[in-house]
């Protein structure tokens, strides 16, 4: 019998994913794991629920990190004025963005403390599956006071990117694996100092791999801008003395926080409260969470949908994945109601809201 509490945050856990749930009640009768929790966009992954966050007092577990080590949100706001912003001009100009980048890796890695060794060419690239870059606007301003204080601005184009530590990430947890990680580390062990060792190098690479995309598709766009905020949301680290796992698991102890809807629907810039993070393992949802896995989405879209029809959004927004069989797994069809997710964390005194944001260029790959 299991006695590791699991708390679900949610307004009717019932609607949760009976699999997810399996999944979770697996990982919480792993040796070490002391606390479990299920966030509102809680979904099954391979083996590992996503959208979960897990707390041992000593010992570190690897694949509830999982591969992409350092996987997060950006957000940026830039200095482009709204009003002269035009879908096709930015469409047009979003070419060249998927190969290595022609700056000076070495470089960026050093100011991040990081080896020169651990450039490759896929810095400053997006990737593949949930990964994206998305120009947005301020569909809504719900916290006025918080938006001023911030020094947002309503009147501009926004971005985010999202991406992680791309082979960095899988070749550690592969290497981890084969070494027999899955049955744990201990963290006051030379095993559990070298994997956080190499797991801190990935996050710092997952930052620097968003800051050069964000670079580049500023450069192409001939936009600047500031970096409000950039988060982790697979990650190990340190809390109330011993280690907390987060599997697609946005911070609430690190300030603002940007969570995405699908392509096809709002994003929300949030602030976490701090009364009852703890419930939550200082945790939020990362995003909307997937409602079919790629697989189901693939089978049931690419019957009822054309590509073309699925490069515009019911919002105005525009896709750009030129990936036949991504754009079907990716479609917003396959998400969860973001609303709801983010209403789930206003129930739970999680969040407050600060803006809600309307999307207008979803960028996923290009062929050239």
């Amino acid at each position: 019998m299991n006695d590791t509490p699991i708390h679900l945050i949610g307004a009717d856990p019932r609607l949760f994913d009976p699999v997810a749930l399996d999944q979770l009640e697996r990982t919480a009768a792993m040796p070490g794991i002391a606390r479990v929790v299920g966030l509102p966009d809680l979904h099954a992954g391979r083996g590992i629920a996503v959208g979960a966050a897990f707390w041992s007092p000593a010992h570190l577990y690897p694949h509830l990190v999982g591969s992409d080590i350092g996987c997060g949100m950006a957000l940026w706001q830039t200095d482009g004025a709204l009003r002269k912003f035009r879908l096709d001009a930015a469409e047009r100009k979003l070419h060249g963005l998927d190969g290595p980048w022609n700056g000076d890796t070495a470089a960026m890695l050093d100011a991040a403390g990081l080896p020169a060794d651990l450039a490759d060419a896929s810095l400053g690239t997006i990737g593949g599956g949930n990964h994206f870059v998305e120009l947005q606007r301020i569909e809504e301003v719900v916290d006025a006071d918080r938006f001023a204080a911030l020094d947002l601005c309503k009147d501009r184009v926004w971005m985010m990117v999202h991406s992680g530590s791309r082979g960095l990430g899988q070749a550690i947890l592969d290497a981890w694996t084969a070494r027999g990680a899955v049955a744990g580390l201990e963290a006051d062990s030379a095993d559990g100092h070298a994997y956080l060792a190499e797991h801190d190098r990935a996050m710092r690479w997952a930052v620097v791999n968003r800051r050069v995309i964000a670079a580049r598709f500023l450069a192409a766009l001939d936009l600047d801008g500031r970096c409000l905020l950039d988060i982790c949301h697979n990650s190990v680290t340190p809390h109330a003395g011993g280690w907390l796992h987060r599997k697609g698991a946005a911070p609430a102890d690190r300030g603002l926080v940007a969570i995405p809807g699908s392509r096809g629907d709002f994003s929300y810039l949030v602030e976490p409260l701090a009364d009852r993070a703890d419930a939550a393992l200082h945790s939020l949802a990362h995003g909307a969470g997937r409602k079919w896995s790629r697989s189901d989405a693939r089978a049931r879209l690419s019957a009822r949908f054309r590509v073309a029809d699925l490069e515009r959004t019911a919002l105005g927004s525009r896709v750009i994945c030129e990936d036949r069989q991504l754009i079907f797994e990716e479609a917003p069809q396959a998400y969860k109601d973001i609303a709801r997710v983010v209403a789930d964390l206003k129930q739970a005194g999680l969040v407050r809201v600060v803006a809600r944001l309307r999307p207008l260029i979803s960028y996923k790959t290009r062929r050239t």
